[in-house]
């Protein structure tokens, strides 16, 4: 059985988006996977020095590496050996102010930093199914005066896909704050379908991707 790896970016533990994307996904797989690695970097996040310290351990020599470079670069490694070891990959993250949510952020670089990641021909995570569950609080669509301003979700693809080379899909769901926002009242109709549409599309993303795992491939 193949083996699921989480992370979760919100920093709502109740009522996110994300996580509630990422929970109907969960519950469409049932009990497919026979373990879940759940990196929460949302309400847990990495230690704040540990990517600089991680970068500056490369250029720093063995003997003179401080006890922080040491433990970030152990952190690397750990984050870097979740990842591998999973057949399927699900990312919940969130829109913040129009970027990556920081604490992706922050996970990402820290990867990035671990020697098997690097940027370059070798791709461990090849061709390995990635689902990737954003919300965005407001309309970014074409049309709308916010069109383009969501820099997040082309990076996170840019890095999960291009890069990482997972075969990625995403499940977009906006409008989120329309029931809170007095001027999106108007919208909340829609929001509301949107997220139903998200929330089943997710489960049934769930209930077929343990099918479309590299252990059950082979």
């Amino acid at each position: 059985m193949p083996k699921l790896y989480r992370l979760d970016a919100s920093i709502r533990a109740d009522q996110s988006v994300t996580r509630s994307l990422a929970d109907a996904f969960a519950a469409g797989a049932d009990d497919a996977f026979s373990d879940v690695i759940h990196r929460e970097v949302g309400t847990t996040p990495l230690p704040a020095p540990a990517w600089r310290d991680a970068v500056t351990s490369m250029w720093t020599p063995p003997e003179q590496l401080t006890t922080g470079q040491e433990n970030a670069r152990a952190l690397a490694a750990e984050l870097a050996d979740e990842l591998i070891s999973a057949d399927v990959f699900l990312f919940a993250i969130p829109l913040y102010n129009f970027g990556v949510a920081h604490h992706a952020k922050a996970w990402i670089d820290l990867v990035l930093s671990e020697p098997r990641f690097v940027p370059g021909p070798k791709r461990p995570l090849e061709g390995r199914p990635g689902y990737l569950m954003t919300a965005r609080g407001g309309g970014y669509g074409p049309g709308t005066p916010r069109h383009g301003w969501d820099h997040s979700t082309p990076y996170l693809q840019r890095i999960l896909k291009d890069q990482w080379g997972l075969d990625l899909t995403s499940v977009e769901v906006e409008l989120t704050l329309a029931d809170v926002t007095p001027a999106m009242e108007a919208l909340r109709p829609l929001a509301a379908e949107n997220l139903r549409e998200g929330l089943a599309q997710a489960k049934r993303l769930g209930a077929t991707a343990a099918q479309q795992s590299p252990s059950n491939a082979a």
